[in-house]
């Protein structure tokens, strides 16, 4: 029975036996106005209802109202509940208001905009994380004053500077609130990607924290596509994939194999600190290319710290260092807002096979009874289901206890049915019989001799002798005209005179 309906309830009695002056305290308190996180209202209606009589408990001055100013008070919960709505309608911009009282609108990342209903689809979500429904915390998102966001940042060991503002606190307030369940689905998968991520940063070198860097990219989905066409779990552009060292073509496309990907963006990472020396102009270039970062720093007089130059960057970079910051501390003080992981069960090991010819997955699915879904999940950089390890020598990704049965079954999987599934080598053209084809026109090029040289000068003569005769007529019938009009002309003249 949801919070509305024991209200009426209630009233209804109130009404039947006349103890409208008995329950009214506790009809004022279940009319009070409740503070929702919009994405987890209807999941903790219970928590939320407890925790509105204890603030409302401190409002002791609503005995004496009458059923009918309870009916108002539906009305005015109702009224606020949809202003609320109203508040958080557009998920892509967070709107912060300087001190000069100008409202400035900041793009949120491409990972703080993934619908996790569609992440959740995904093959490895289905299989290997779960709700812990043994966590027993309750769903409020409990606020802290500035000092404690202050004191937490602070004591994480971290090398990038991960400082504290007005703008790091909204997003902060974005992850916590709104986003609670994508940061449960994160920090169950983080289980997965998260060794992978530290191993590429460790062997160039670099911060560790920068493993984050796909959750406010992609939400740790290695599948997500930007409207703008950057691809992976690190949203590589197709350029930019290439240039360090990744396949992209129409049959594979590399960005989304969380290994290479991750190396790569390694690579792309360290030789952003060796052009700026710094974390944060770093990170600011990796969502908008160096290309702004040095149209902002020239803009800034050559300031080359990110918050002096932040005004002359563009809309989603302002928000990305911010997001980033908060992703670090939502990742690490989760249990402090209430956010309770997914569990994550063990993934099944597996191994790769080298490959000289094309395969495709549903010939490896049904010789040896592997479910498609999964073949796909351990091998998402094959676009099309085809392996091309014609083209060059090309790895598949196999669960451990299927390779050596691959290898003893390895001539029955190439051939089964190859000929619908792959793409022929060989096609013969049809030359039914019965049709004849329209015969092709041939031109040929003339050829000129003495007589032929003879009768064209000829004619061209004739021609030119014709023209020579027409304008010559024209010329008389020209004078001819011209005299009978001057004669006509002195005839009238002369009849005027007399």
């Amino acid at each position: 029975m949801t919070t509305k309906n024991i209200k009426y309830y209630i009233l209804a009695l109130a009404i039947l036996f006349g103890l409208s002056p008995l329950i009214s305290k506790s009809f004022a308190l279940m009319s009070s106005p409740v503070y929702v996180v919009a994405d987890e209202a209807d999941e903790e209606e219970d928590e939320e209802d407890g925790d509105d009589e204890d603030e409302d408990d401190e409002e002791g001055d609503d005995e004496d109202e009458d059923d009918e100013d309870g009916e108002e008070d539906d009305e005015e919960d109702d009224e606020e509940t949809e202003d609320n709505d109203s508040i958080e309608v557009n998920k892509e911009e967070i709107i912060i208001t300087n001190k000069d009282g100008r409202e400035d609108i900041i793009e949120v990342p491409e990972g703080m905009t993934v619908d996790l209903d569609d992440v959740l689809k995904e093959y490895n979500a289905q299989q290997y994380l779960e709700l812990d429904t043994t966590c027993r915390m309750s769903n409020e998102n409990p606020t802290y004053p500035q000092e404690v966001y202050v004191d937490r940042l602070k004591r994480m060991p971290t090398a990038i500077e991960m400082p504290w503002n007005d703008v790091v606190q909204k997003f902060i307030d974005r992850y916590s609130g709104r986003l609670r369940r994508s940061v449960s689905y994160m920090l169950g998968a983080s289980n997965f990607y998260m060794p992978i991520f530290e191993q590429a940063l460790e062997v160039y070198g670099l911060p560790l924290e920068l493993k984050y860097l796909p959750v406010i990219e992609s939400a740790l989905n290695p599948n997500a596509v930007s409207p703008v066409g950057a691809g992976g779990l690190w949203q590589f552009m197709n350029a930019t994939g290439k240039r360090y060292g990744l396949k992209i073509n129409s049959m594979i496309d590399e960005r989304r194999d969380a290994v290479k990907s991750s190396y790569a963006a390694a690579h792309f990472l360290s030789d952003l600190y060796s052009i700026y020396g710094d974390w944060s102009l770093v990170i600011a270039a990796y969502n908008c290319g160096p290309g702004n970062i040095n149209k902002a720093i020239q803009r800034s007089g050559g300031k080359r710290d990110y918050w002096e130059i932040y005004p002359y960057l563009p809309s989603e970079t302002r928000g990305y260092v911010p997001a980033f910051i908060a992703a670090n501390y939502i990742m690490t003080y989760y249990c402090e807002h209430n956010i309770c992981p997914m569990l994550t069960k063990l993934p099944i090991q597996s191994d790769t096979i080298m490959l000289y010819r094309n395969l495709h997955f549903e010939q490896v699915s049904q010789v040896l009874g592997i479910d498609i879904k999964e073949l796909r999940a351990l091998n998402p950089q094959y676009r099309r289901d085809i392996v091309t390890g014609y083209s060059e020598p090309t790895d598949l990704r196999l669960p451990l206890e299927y390779v050596s049965k691959f290898i003893e079954m390895e001539d029955s999987i190439f051939a089964y049915d190859a000929s619908a599934l792959m793409k022929r080598d060989l096609v013969e053209v049809n030359d039914a019989q019965g049709y004849t084809a329209r015969k092709p026109v041939t031109y040929t090029k003339k050829r000129y001799t003495r007589s032929t040289k003879r009768l064209t000068k000829a004619k061209s003569k004739k021609r030119s002798k014709s023209r020579v005769a027409k304008s010559s007529r024209k010329r008389t019938v020209k004078k001819a005209t011209a005299k009978r009009r001057t004669k006509k002309a002195r005839t009238t003249r002369k009849k005027r005179r007399r």
